[in-house]
C-alpha cells in the first residue's frame, strides 16, 4: 500500500512539530487510511495554528471558479485563509508569526488544476518572508510516466494565468514535490523548501494501483477515471459542448442536445486509437451546461492506461465534433474569479496563442499538427534531474 508524504512525516516525529505551523489543505488531504490530514497532525502533537485553503475551498464542494471565503474549519476548529478569492498568495500578515508552512493538497497530474498554481505561490510567499516550506508529496494519480508526458507547452508570455503560470505541458507526470523543486530552481525563487516523499509508489503507478480508495479533490472529479480523462475533457470548458458537470460521470462524457451520439462513437472509434473506445450515452445535466436538458453524446472508457494519450485524445474529439456539427459547435468563454470575463478560456487551458485556429485545419494537417503540439520531449528531459522516484 502506497504511504503518502503525511505519513512518513508523522512516523518521524521532528524536532519542529512544537513551532507555529500554517497548514494548506484541504479534506481531500488523508493519510492513507482516509483520516484527514489536518485532524491526524493535531491528533500528533503537531502545532497548526491556521489552515490555507485553494480552489473549492477546504471541504471541497465549491463551484469550479467560484470565489471562496475565509472561515472556520468544523473539525479542527481552526481559523481558514482563502487562497482563491482577490489574494492567490499568503500575505506577511498571514504569514506572521508562523515559522513552518506545510503543504498537503493532492493534485491530478494536470496544468490547468489549480492546486499546483497555488503551490507556487505559497513557494513564492515563503521565499519573500522568510519562512520554511514543507511539501508532503502525494502521487500522480495519472502516474509518473514521463514518457506520457504530453504538451501542449505553455507560452507563458500570451497565455499565462493561474491555470497555467509557467510553461509546463498539459499532463506533467510529476508529483508535487518535483515540480516544487523545479520551480524553486528554473524560476531563481530560493525558497527554503524540504519535501517529504512518499513510500512504496512506483511511477508507473495510477491511483488504482495504490490500494487507497479514491478521494474526490473537487466536485467534478470524483472519480480516479475523471482524473484521467480530465487533461483531455477539461478543454470543452471551452466550447458549448458539455463535460459532464451535473451527473455522476463529469469529465467522462460529452454530450450537447444536438449531438448525435452513435454518429460520433462510430467516427472517433474508426480512429482506432486502441487504447480508449467511445460509446452512446444520454444524460441530463442538473447544472451548468444544458441544465435539466436532455444532452445526446458519447462516455470515453480507457481500456489502456499505459498508453491512453488524454490531451491528444480530447483535441481529436473537439474537433470531429467542430467538424461534424459545424452549424452548432461553438466556443465559449468561462468566467471564474481569476477570469472574470471568461474571455480567451481556450488559450489559456492549452497555452497556446489564437489556439481555436488550429482547429480550422483540415483533418490531415490537424493531426500533423497535433503530434508536435503534443510532443513533450524537451520537458522529459528538462525535468529528468528532479524526479525524487
Amino acid at each position: 500500500m502506497v504511504q503518502f508524504g503525511v505519513d512518513i512525516l508523522i512516523n518521524q516525529d521532528p524536532s519542529w512539530k512544537k513551532q507555529p505551523i500554517a497548514l494548506v489543505t484541504n479534506h481531500a488531504a488523508t493519510t492513507h487510511q482516509l483520516q484527514p490530514s489536518r485532524q491526524v497532525l493535531l491528533q500528533n502533537g503537531f502545532n497548526i495554528v491556521k489552515l490555507f485553503s485553494p480552489e473549492h475551498g477546504l471541504d471541497v464542494k465549491g463551484v469550479d471558479g467560484a470565489t471562496m471565503s475565509d472561515g472556520f474549519d468544523e473539525l479542527t476548529n481552526l481559523p481558514i485563509t482563502s487562497l482563491y478569492n482577490n489574494k492567490l498568495e499568503p500575505s506577511a500578515a498571514d504569514l506572521d508569526g508562523i515559522d513552518i508552512v506545510l503543504f498537503d493538497i493532492p493534485d491530478v497530474g494536470c496544468r490547468y488544476y489549480t492546486y499546483l498554481w497555488t503551490m507556487t505561490h505559497v513557494l513564492q510567499a515563503c521565499a519573500k518572508h522568510g519562512k520554511q516550506l514543507i511539501v508532503l508529496d502525494r502521487p500522480n494519480p495519472i502516474s509518473g510516466i514521463l514518457s506520457q508526458a504530453e504538451g501542449p507547452m505553455l507560452d507563458e508570455t500570451n497565455c499565462a494565468s493561474f491555470i497555467g503560470r509557467w510553461n509546463i505541458p498539459l499532463r506533467h507526470s510529476c508529483t508535487f514535490c518535483e515540480l516544487a523543486l523545479y520551480f524553486n530552481e528554473v524560476k531563481n525563487i530560493y525558497a527554503n523548501v524540504q519535501v517529504i516523499k512518499c513510500s512504496n509508489w512506483d511511477r508507473e503507478f495510477f491511483q488504482q494501483d495504490w490500494g487507497v480508495d479514491f478521494v474526490p479533490t473537487s466536485p467534478a472529479i470524483n472519480h480516479a477515471s475523471a482524473a484521467l480523462l480530465y487533461p483531455g475533457l477539461g478543454l470543452l470548458e471551452a466550447t458549448n459542448i458539455s463535460e459532464g458537470r451535473g451527473t455522476d460521470l463529469s469529465f467522462q462524457i460529452a454530450g450537447a442536445p444536438w449531438m448525435d451520439g452513435n454518429r460520433i462513437a462510430s467516427t472517433f472509434n474508426h480512429f482506432a486509437l486502441g487504447n480508449v473506445q467511445l460509446s452512446p450515452i444520454c444524460f441530463t445535466p442538473t447544472d451548468s451546461k444544458y441544465k435539466n436538458q436532455p444532452c445526446h453524446g458519447v462516455q470515453l472508457q480507457v481500456t489502456h492506461p499505459q498508453s491512453y494519450l488524454p490531451v491528444f485524445t480530447g483535441l481529436l474529439l473537439i474537433k470531429l465534433i467542430k467538424d461534424l456539427y459545424p452549424q452548432q459547435f461553438q466556443w465559449k468563454p468561462y468566467p471564474t474569479q481569476v477570469n472574470p470575463t471568461g474571455n480567451n478560456h481556450l488559450d489559456k487551458l492549452l497555452g497556446i496563442y489564437h489556439s481555436e485556429k488550429i482547429f480550422d485545419l483540415p483533418m490531415l494537417r490537424f493531426l500533423q499538427q497535433l503530434e508536435t503540439l503534443t510532443n513533450a520531449t524537451s520537458w522529459q528531459q528538462s525535468i529528468a534531474q528532479f524526479l525524487l522516484y
